[in-house]
């Protein structure tokens, strides 16, 4: 599958594909803690990049595409801990993984690319 070139679209089917798979986790209470800290975080990376890209000025800009890329972070963290607790889930959780890495190489690029002008 093709992945949108649109970012704000990309983050939107990250955060959607990881409520789809917090839904085929079984019902611990570990699973459900997890599973909640990783819906915040994975639509927090792409709300803070829509009000990146608002722009109201390069340093409220530079600002929430630090917290995107955090929240990709946390969103990994999430990620990995849920993979490696729930083996039976791990081809849903292992595309979400390689997703989040490509989101925040990309957030870190435009970083980069931002602060140097």
């Amino acid at each position: 599958m093709s992945k949108p070139y649109n970012l704000e679209e990309r983050t939107f089917l990250f955060a959607k594909e990881c409520r789809i798979y917090i839904r085929t986790l079984p019902k611990t209470t570990s699973n459900i803690e997890d599973g909640k800290q990783l819906v915040r975080s994975s639509g927090s990376v792409g709300a803070n990049y829509i009000e990146a890209n608002e722009n109201l000025g390069d340093k409220d800009l530079l600002f929430r595409l630090k917290i995107a890329r955090k929240e990709a972070k946390e969103s990994k963290f999430w990620l990995q801990l849920l993979n490696d607790l729930n083996p039976d889930q791990n081809s849903l959780s292992e595309s979400l993984l390689f997703e989040i890495e490509e989101l925040r190489k990309i957030l870190s690029a435009i970083i980069t690319k931002t602060s140097k002008q």
